[in-house]
């Protein structure tokens, strides 16, 4: 016997392909459908509206494709308010809770909607009063209220605009080498009329191409408002600012420099006898470099520790969960992420982004840069070219 079940859906559907995909999901997942009415959206501003009838050969058919649905912003027609349930321990959610997306969420309390607030994805959702936010599971405390299964739940995807200006030439798209240098400028133009500020994620490659000079004319010039990176980028950076190499392998000439291989090791120990970064440029012992403009420029950096460390730094942040929440720090109020050759911090810090930031994440890799890309939202972009080439051309155009 089958199933069904009628949905709704709202937004600019047609010109963000939701619609179709809305209706592949549905015949993909075992499905069948209905289009019940279409009014289709004639503005930049005015949304489109669907409604359609879902038919599935089971429930379990149908919950799993209205799941599936719950997450492109379909919801069913019955309005009901949100299921909540107490967490029954620290650290904890009942079991069946709601999962988050990295979209923008509304849960309904009693007649009205609240927007979810702290948006990121893979959370459960917590009510306090009139008000709702998303929280990691850690973070949970006992008696929490927990939003559960999907009623009540009503979710706005990022969509394109019909109006292509701004980030919107950003849409998804892999960008290859022969659209670089157009990227750049349109990337620079942005920055400069909108003055945006970046949080950037950068990793040793920086260095070991060549790009921290511009990197550091950016962080002088006021584009950069955090950077957030690991134990490898400060390290190679400094290693770089004392002896000339990285990887023990001259910047200038591309030579391995003799017993160059300690030079990582001798750099770590510098500063550890400075007392630390920002002690060590205070101090004189360290006068150029990454490290060295985020301290004169008073750039905020944080450094999470991994397992495969050298030293670390004295500022290496080793605890796990103290160095996502430093992360967090920057990242709540960032508009424009740009990410630099740093396949593992890149892909935590997407998944702590809601859809809507703009995120530039480039790469010589294009399996780095297309996963990036993919989060699911429309203002992420990727770029595959040398980081080193594509940060001396960012600091010529700004």
């Amino acid at each position: 016997m089958r199933t069904q079940k009628e949905i709704i859906a709202k937004g600019h559907l047609v010109d963000s392909g939701i619609m179709s995909e809305i209706l592949d999901r549905i015949v993909t997942s075992g499905g069948n459908f209905e289009i019940l009415s279409f009014r289709m959206g004639k503005t930049n501003e005015e949304e489109s509206a669907a409604r359609l009838k879902i038919f599935a050969p089971n429930e379990k058919k149908l919950e799993f494709i209205l799941s599936e649905l719950s997450n492109l912003g379909c919801r069913p027609t019955e309005e009901a308010p949100v299921v909540l349930k107490k967490a029954p321990k620290d650290g904890a959610a009942p079991e069946g809770f709601y999962s988050t997306t990295n979209h923008e969420t509304w849960v309904r309390l009693d007649r009205n909607w609240a927007k979810v607030g702290e948006q990121r994805m893979d959370a459960a959702i917590v009510v306090k009063g009139k008000k709702a936010f998303c929280r990691k599971l850690r973070d949970l405390k006992k008696g929490d209220w927990v939003v559960m299964g999907r009623e009540g739940i009503r979710i706005v995807p990022e969509a394109k605009s019909r109006d292509r200006s701004e980030f919107s030439f950003m849409s998804n798209e892999v960008s290859s080498e022969r659209k670089v240098e157009l990227s750049v400028k349109k990337i620079a133009k942005i920055l400069k009329d909108k003055r945006e500020r970046l949080v950037v994620v950068a990793g040793p490659v920086v260095v070991h191409t060549g790009g921290g000079p511009a990197l550091c004319k950016l962080i002088r010039k006021g584009y950069v408002k955090a950077l957030l990176a690991g134990n490898a980028l400060a390290v190679h950076d400094i290693e770089e600012a004392l002896y000339g190499t990285s990887l023990g392998v001259d910047t200038k000439t591309g030579r391995p420099i003799e017993h160059g291989h300690q030079h990582h090791m001798r750099a770590i120990n510098a500063i550890c006898l400075a007392g630390g970064i920002t002690p060590a440029v205070r101090k004189g012992v360290l006068k150029s470099g990454i490290m060295y403009q985020c301290v004169k420029s008073k750039v905020p950096f944080v450094l999470a520790g991994s397992l495969r460390d050298d030293g670390p730094l004295p500022e290496v942040i080793t605890d796990l969960i103290e160095a996502q929440a430093a992360y967090g720090k920057y990242l709540k109020n960032a508009t424009v992420v740009l990410m630099l050759s740093s396949m593992l911090h890149s892909i935590a810090v997407g998944n702590m982004l809601p859809s809507w930031v703009k995120t530039i994440c480039v790469d010589i890799n294009p399996a780095v840069v297309t996963k990036l890309s993919d989060r699911g939202s429309s203002q992420a972009w990727g770029v595959v070219t040398d980081v080193g080439l594509f940060l001396h051309l960012l600091a010529r155009e700004l």
